[in-house]
């Protein structure tokens, strides 16, 4: 009785209701686990990772299925063999471990691989087909099948090991961390959930030849990011660029052309599936895809729309100072001050100093200086600034 009593108790503290999490960490996973990328989870013992993956399969109404890699053999993963009536006939079976089995029964479901960095090289090698190909022995688990895995950082983990660069390869590698105002809401009864992206059937085609698009046309500028793998361990055992991890962002770029993620979880998936470096390169490039065409700019520097956001405005500055330059006539260069003046005119005139000085030093002896100089005062509050152009527009 005293048992049941407690047991009243204990249940009454885990109770909890839950609410949409507004956290890119979290979007980002509920992104990648709807595109059925294999996700691993970095961070810290004891920051929530495996309640994290509870919720999500409660939110995505998902069997889980939890599988501690650290205290499991090879031929755990790789099946047992168990010999028939006729092996010399029909060969010798591996035979799938009872989670493997529930998981096909329940036709789909989240395995999850838990302690994964503390998994032997072993172990890890036997889980390459697992990740990519979710074939368990010669049992194929079901397509809907989602995997997630969770590792401490080698030197917080218990016996850890850095992963082998092929199966970090399969993962699209988000960190994760504790956010003090969510942990203090959530012991007060009110945890954050994953919301799945909302995705709209009828712009599918659109948003896959979209991101095929983005994904090759950044290949072909940059063709020396298609393989990159690092040269140190630990930069093996996190996200790089391959061709594997590149059809992997391909994938999230079309899940979040075809939905409602938000621009930050997008970034925060894309590093974590071809690495930092590459990741924000692709960002870049394809907000310079959105931005308006630098040469019609020049051509009509009255009539472009000025982005909204600043980051943007530095883009198409930067892309309308360097077309100029990679085809320099007067007219061109008196045009490129008319772009800089109007975007002056409509926002904080700083926001033109990089692109004026570099402008400013790109004229010939000969060239007439640009009236619009008279009109950017406000660049004499910067530095040094106002002198530079003058004298290159003297």
């Amino acid at each position: 009785m005293t048992q049941q009593i407690a047991a009243q108790l204990i249940r009454l503290t885990q109770d909890a209701t839950t609410e949409p999490g507004r956290d890119p960490y979290l979007s980002a996973l509920a992104l990648a686990v709807q595109a059925d990328l294999p996700v691993l989870l970095w961070g810290a013992p004891g920051i929530g990772k495996t309640a994290t993956l509870e919720r999500l399969a409660q939110d995505l109404d998902l069997s889980l299925e939890t599988v501690v890699a650290s205290v499991h053999d090879p031929t755990d993963f790789n099946g047992l063999p168990i010999p028939g009536a006729d092996p010399a006939n029909n060969g010798v079976p591996m035979a799938p471990p009872d989670w493997a089995i529930r998981l096909k029964h329940s036709r789909e479901g989240l395995l999850f691989l838990d302690e994964l960095s503390s998994a032997t090289p072993a172990v890890q090698a036997a889980l390459l087909r697992v990740v990519l190909e979710r074939r368990v022995g010669s049992l194929p688990l079901p397509s809907s099948v989602r995997v997630v895995a969770a590792a401490n950082p080698p030197e917080s983990a218990a016996n850890g090991w850095s992963l082998a660069a092929p199966l970090a390869n399969r993962f699209v590698h988000l960190p994760w961390r504790h956010d003090p105002k969510v942990v203090t809401r959530g012991l007060n009864g009110c945890w954050p959930h994953v919301r799945p992206p909302e995705l709209n059937p009828d712009a599918f085609p659109q948003a896959v030849n979209r991101a095929r698009r983005a994904v090759t046309g950044f290949l072909t500028v940059r063709p020396d990011y298609t393989h990159r793998l690092p040269k140190d361990d630990v930069g093996k055992g996190s996200a790089w660029p391959s061709p594997r991890t590149w059809e992997m962002a391909l994938r999230l770029l079309a899940f979040a052309y075809a939905s409602d993620t938000d621009h930050e979880a997008l970034a925060v998936a894309l590093r974590g599936a071809v690495g930092d470096g590459a990741a924000l390169e692709l960002l870049a490039y394809l907000e310079r895809e959105d931005l308006p065409d630098p040469e019609e700019v020049l051509l009509q520097p009255d009539l472009f729309e000025i982005p909204e956001r600043g980051d943007q405005v530095q883009a198409l500055l930067q892309a309308v100072v360097e077309v100029v330059e990679v085809r320099k006539t007067p007219e061109r260069w008196l045009s490129a001050w008319q772009v800089l003046n109007r975007i002056a005119e409509a926002g904080p005139v700083d926001l033109v100093a990089g692109a004026a000085v570099h402008l400013a030093a790109l004229r010939e002896r000969d060239w007439p200086a640009p009236v619009e100089l008279n009109a950017m005062k406000g660049l004499a509050d910067l530095p040094g600034l106002l002198s530079c152009v003058k004298e290159a527009a003297a």
